[in-house]
């Protein structure tokens, strides 16, 4: 309905007649795609738009039995609804790069300007703190500062954790205090119990030995993100790309964003643009009013100088880092498949022991990691994550909200200990309704490199 609603928005100021001819017949088949949905029909297969994934997409939903909306695996259900509304807009002429989702996640990444300030603000301060570390370590002090560092690093990884919690594909209705009320260093706080397991010091520590074994020089060392959210979360990321760098836990930075609009929030090539844009000029992004502050008759106060100063210097590090090829943005198409990554193509998954750590993002890249099967909750993290355990050579952290049943790695007891606490299965057998929520997250680190 949201698609719907903002294609016809769009259609409205556009004054190309082709434009907005196409603009209709895509929200026909957004209708009929919504309606098929709403009355369990089958699944029917893919148009071919030129990509080589439907031919994957339609082989699975043979493989299914051409299945009705209603009995159908959750996750490849979702994958395919995704690349289905994609296929309305690559097979036009005029809409083919337009970013249906584009509109409600720059506004979220607005409505997020407390949060967006006072991690700039800390941020700066962070790097500057880094850069007068030669004197720290002249005084003896080595040791302090090495844990300062991984003090740092563990509560940047928990920011990035917690930022997913305005996933817009799960939230479709949080208004503009929901979204403050879910970021900023008071709400993070009070979670830091609700993360069940934390195996960020193994992380860190992984990421230090890394750099002691290369003498702490430019020897090639990457990171790379598969990442999940835009908006927030992104921004986000980027600091945490940049406290790697700025410390010397890597060299590169690798993001990987999804090839198409994604689960309403995920990030495409086009969302960096839009954030870099935004803290390019960010007096005349967060003072503008948007659509929501207009009907709600409020006015943004203007920045002041001091924030825009910290902005700024966000902008500044982030555009020198991508110029020196040190802040890398790589699509796969992989990612906006219906596999899970049991089935990573090889030569994606050689690129990805090449690298000193991976870092998945979110509840759904953790579902395709874990297979998205009903492992018991005590299943070692190692063995639900298949040819990325041991022996695969690469070292895997994921960070995870929550908001789905699949969980691994779980103490013994925990999972019936929040049962009991009021997210038992309500009548749906074996559902587990404490981990739909987002109140939950797991930070789980598996080194197949070891």
């Amino acid at each position: 309905t949201s698609a719907i609603d903002d294609i016809h928005r769009t259609t409205l100021v556009s004054d190309d007649a082709e434009h907005s001819m196409e603009g209709k017949r895509i929200v026909e088949k957004l209708a009929t795609l919504k309606h098929e949905l709403q009355h369990d029909r089958q699944l029917t297969p893919l148009l071919d738009d030129g990509e080589q994934d439907i031919a994957r997409y339609n082989s699975e939903l043979e493989a299914l039995g051409s299945p009705t909306w209603f009995n159908v695996p959750w996750l490849y259900a979702e994958c395919y609804l995704y690349r289905r509304i994609n296929t309305f807009f690559s097979m036009s002429k005029t809409w083919k790069n337009y970013d249906v989702f584009g509109r409600q996640k720059l506004s979220t990444f607005k409505s997020s300007r407390p949060a967006v300030l006072e991690l700039a603000a800390k941020y700066k301060q962070i790097v500057l703190r880094l850069e007068s570390e030669s004197s720290a370590e002249a005084s003896g002090s080595q040791e302090d500062v090495e844990e300062a560092k991984k003090l740092l690093f563990i509560e940047i990884c928990e920011i990035c954790l917690w930022g997913n919690a305005t996933d817009l594909s799960l939230l479709t209705s949080l208004t503009y205090e929901d979204i403050q009320k879910l970021q900023g260093s008071e709400a993070r706080k009070s979670s830091e119990n609700n993360i069940l397991v934390n195996d960020l010091p193994s992380a860190y520590q992984a990421l230090a030995n890394s750099r002691v074994a290369a003498g702490g020089g430019d020897n090639e060392r990457a990171v790379e993100i598969i990442l999940d959210n835009a908006g927030f979360e992104l921004f986000v990321d980027l600091i945490l790309a940049g406290y790697l760098l700025s410390t010397g836990l890597a060299t590169t930075v690798i993001l990987h964003p999804k090839s198409i609009p994604w689960f309403v929030s995920d990030v495409i090539p086009t969302d960096f643009a839009s954030l870099l844009s935004a803290l390019a000029d960010p007096q005349a992004f967060y003072s503008t009013p948007s659509e929501e502050d207009t009907l709600a008759g409020r006015t943004p106060p203007p920045l002041s100088d001091r924030e825009i100063d910290d902005l700024s210097f966000l902008y500044d590090q982030w555009r020198e880092f991508h110029i020196d090829g040190k802040l890398v943005i790589r699509a796969n198409r992989f990612w906006t498949e219906a596999e899970s990554y049991w089935k990573l193509p090889e030569m994606l998954l050689e690129d990805l022991r090449k690298s000193e750590l991976v870092i998945f993002k979110g509840d759904q890249n953790y579902r395709k990691l874990t297979g998205d099967l009903m492992w018991p909750s005590t299943t070692p993290f190692p063995t639900a994550i298949g040819p990325l355990g041991p022996g695969s050579g690469v070292r895997t952290l994921a960070l995870r909200i929550c908001k789905a049943d699949v969980i691994v790695g779980l103490p013994e007891g925990t999972d019936e200990k929040l049962r009991e606490q009021g997210g038992g299965d309500g009548g749906n057998g074996d559902a587990r309704e404490w981990a739909w929520s987002g109140k939950w997250a797991v930070v789980q680190f598996f080194d197949g490199k070891s």
